[in-house]
């Protein structure tokens, strides 16, 4: 099932924010301190940049976040421009950081 959308460019009205789960794994849940949370955003970027904010002085997260495979439901979003995919309420983003070995 395609979960991720493309946000439209031309777009005359912003799209209203959606509540979406981040789910944390392994050290992206350490770094974070929470196994997962809700945050609201119209795109990939916007939910990152808000769970960024909510640790404003943790190197440690920010870093691991960076490092971090994203996935939107089942789709892999990591190598697409974060500000283009669009999320919608209910969405959960799987942030998986490199495991040993690769």
């Amino acid at each position: 099932m395609e979960r991720a959308r493309p946000v439209q460019p031309n777009r005359e009205t912003a799209p209203s924010p959606s509540r979406v789960t981040v789910r944390y794994w392994a050290a992206a849940r350490s770094a974070a301190g929470v196994i997962e949370e809700q945050l609201s955003g119209s795109t990939v970027s916007e939910i990152l940049q808000q769970a960024r904010a909510a640790r404003p002085d943790n190197v440690r997260f920010a870093h691991v976040l960076s490092m971090s495979s994203l996935l939107l439901g089942d789709r892999p979003v990591s190598t697409l421009d974060h500000d283009t995919v669009a999320v919608i309420d209910g969405d959960v983003i799987e942030v998986l950081p490199p495991f040993a070995g690769g």
